[in-house]
């Protein structure tokens, strides 16, 4: 279902599949909102989309997983250039775009390939396996502190560290992950998601880097065109 931003209450601090601005915009500059082409793009795409996605969500999760999906457009002229997946309250699952987001698509593919991407880490259960590693990171972060003879600023340290540590451990895998089935999902909605895997040649790269949150730009354009050449 297609909704708008102030018609839900996003719950959930969790957030998966973040798509980063391709730019930051200068100091004071007034930002670029979307055009009724880029408006219309959105609306096909999701149109498109939504049923597919619902219906590969049905067949591949539990029953008691929500597939019933709200795909909201955040039109707040100061939000920055994003789009992600997260729950509702009540477990909903929401993939969000921020208008500002909506320029920086040079295609329908484009589009569909980043909304593919955030449905399926939804579909694969992404938010609770992060959940559940940053948990477990914060309990044994605080063990190691009290083993080591610290008192509660480095017991709250540790579990802060230890957070950060789960919720990142999984995270370039978790994000690879939606690349394949997001690929699979553009494909099925009759989208090209080789060609809408180009969206990352003109965003940053964040390289390798040690508990990154996102894999190398390269490797998720291989990712996506081998998955689509194996169908």
């Amino acid at each position: 279902m297609h909704l708008k931003l102030s018609a839900l209450l996003l719950a959930s601090s969790v957030l998966a599949g973040c798509v980063e601005p391709t730019s930051a915009p200068p100091a004071q500059s007034t930002p670029v909102g979307p055009s009724a082409s880029d408006e219309a793009r959105y609306t096909r795409v999701v149109s498109r989309m939504e049923p597919v996605i619902e219906r590969e969500c049905v067949a591949r999760v539990a029953s008691n997983v929500n597939c019933d999906f709200a795909i909201i457009l955040d039109e707040d002229p100061a939000k920055g250039s994003n789009a992600y997946q997260t729950l509702d309250r009540n477990g909903r699952p929401i993939l969000a775009f921020t208008a500002q987001i909506l320029p920086e698509f040079q295609n329908d593919d484009e589009l569909a390939f980043v909304l593919g991407h955030e449905a399926a880490h939804h579909i694969a259960g992404h938010i609770a396996e992060t959940r559940t590693t940053a948990t477990t990171g914060a309990i044994l972060g605080g063990a190691i502190a009290i083993v080591l003879g610290g008192g509660q600023s480095a017991v709250d340290i540790g579990m802060d560290l230890g957070t950060t540590v789960g919720a990142r451990a999984y995270s370039k895998d978790h994000e690879l992950e939606a690349d394949r089935l997001g690929a699979i999902l553009t494909q099925r909605s009759g989208y090209n998601a080789i060609r809408g895997a180009q969206f990352f040649e003109r965003i940053p790269d964040p390289g390798d880097r040690f508990l990154g949150t996102h894999p190398p730009n390269a490797q998720r354009i291989a990712v996506v065109t081998e998955t689509v050449q194996g169908l």
